[in-house]
C-alpha cells in the first residue's frame, strides 16, 4: 500500500494540468498513489491524465460526468488506500520536498493533520485576493493543539482558512469521523475543513510553505459573485449548526457571513430577497449584522 494518497479533481485545467503533475513527478518522496478524477471536463484534461497513466502506474484516472469537487474528492477517497491524505488542486503545483516533509513530520507528531503555508501564483488578469496563506507562525511549532482552540486564534486573529490544499490528514482519522465532502455546492472546504478541525484533538502546524496555489480568472473564486455563493455558504452552516450549535460554531457564522452578506451587494437585485428571507427565516440575520445588511440593499 502506498504511503500518500494524493486527490486531484479535475475539470478543464489542460493548460496548468502538466504543470501540476510534473510538480509531483518531481517529488524528493515517492511512495505515493494519485487519484485524478476527471469531472466531466470538455478540453484536453482527460487525455493529458491518460498519457500520464500510462506512463506510472502510482497514478489511476477516475471519470464521471460533471458533478463537482465535492463528488469528485469523494469518489477518489473511497479508492484511496494511503496512510495519508492530499487533497490537491489542478492547477496547484508542491515544491520537490513537500510530501517527505508532511511524512516525516506526520510521523514525528502523531498528528490527526497538519496544515502548512503556501504562496500565490496570480493568473494575468485574476484580481488580487485580500488574504495570504500564511498563518502557521501563530501557533508554537510541535505542540498539538486541540480543533477549538485553533479555530478560535485563527479567527481572533483574522487568519482562518478553510482550504484542503493546505491540510495534510491522516486517514484512519478521516475514516473515524466518517467525514466527506457535502455534494452539490461550491465553498464546500468551509463544512469540510471546520467539521474537520472541531473533531480533532492533534493538530500540528508545519511552519512551511509548501504549495504554490493559482489564484486565475475562471476559478471558482474568480467568478462574479453570485446567489449560489450565498446559498451555498448558508448551507454550510445549516450543516455547522445541525453538527454542534456552540460559542465557536456561533463566532465563526459572525465571522463569515458578515463577510458573505457585505460581498453580495454584487448579486443583481432580483436574486436579493431570496437569499436574505433564507438567511432570515434561519435565524442569521444576527451573525450577518445590521452594516452588512445594510450594504447588501443598499449599495
Amino acid at each position: 500500500m502506498p504511503k500518500v494518497s494524493i486527490i486531484i479533481p479535475v475539470y478543464n485545467v489542460e493548460e496548468y494540468l502538466d504543470e501540476a503533475m510534473q510538480s509531483l513527478l518531481t517529488q524528493s518522496f515517492s511512495d505515493y498513489e494519485i487519484i485524478a478524477v476527471n469531472d466531466g471536463s470538455t478540453d484536453g484534461s482527460l487525455s493529458i491524465l491518460e498519457r500520464y497513466a500510462s506512463k506510472d502506474k502510482r497514478i489511476t484516472v477516475i471519470s464521471q460526468s460533471n458533478q463537482g469537487q465535492s463528488a469528485a474528492r469523494n469518489v477518489a477517497l473511497r479508492h484511496s488506500s494511503g496512510n495519508y491524505i492530499y487533497f490537491m488542486d489542478s492547477d496547484d503545483s508542491l515544491k520537490p520536498e513537500s510530501l517527505q516533509t508532511c511524512v516525516d513530520y506526520m510521523e514525528q507528531t502523531q498528528a490527526d493533520f497538519i496544515f502548512f503555508d503556501a504562496d500565490i501564483m496570480y493568473e494575468q488578469g485574476a484580481s488580487p485576493i485580500p488574504w495570504d496563506y500564511h498563518r502557521s507562525h501563530l501557533c508554537q511549532p510541535d505542540v498539538a493543539y486541540e480543533g477549538e482552540k485553533l479555530l478560535n486564534l485563527m479567527l481572533d486573529t483574522g487568519k482562518h482558512s478553510c482550504v484542503v490544499w493546505g491540510l495534510f490528514i491522516k486517514k484512519a482519522y478521516l475514516d473515524h469521523i466518517a467525514l466527506t465532502f457535502y455534494p452539490g455546492i461550491i465553498h464546500e472546504d468551509e463544512l469540510f475543513t471546520t467539521l474537520l478541525t472541531l473533531q480533532s484533538h492533534r493538530i500540528f502546524s508545519l511552519q512551511a510553505s509548501l504549495v504554490k496555489h493559482r489564484v486565475r480568472q475562471a476559478s471558482t473564486m474568480g467568478h462574479r459573485y453570485s446567489a449560489r455563493n450565498v446559498n451555498c455558504y448558508l448551507t454550510v452552516f445549516d450543516q455547522l449548526f445541525q453538527f454542534q450549535n456552540s460559542h465557536i460554531t456561533r463566532k465563526f457564522a459572525r465571522y463569515t457571513l458578515s463577510k458573505v452578506f457585505y460581498t453580495a451587494h454584487l448579486i443583481p437585485l432580483k436574486d436579493k430577497p431570496q437569499v436574505f428571507f433564507r438567511a432570515l427565516r434561519s435565524g442569521y440575520l444576527k451573525y450577518i449584522g445590521w452594516k452588512s445588511t445594510l450594504i447588501f440593499w443598499l449599495k
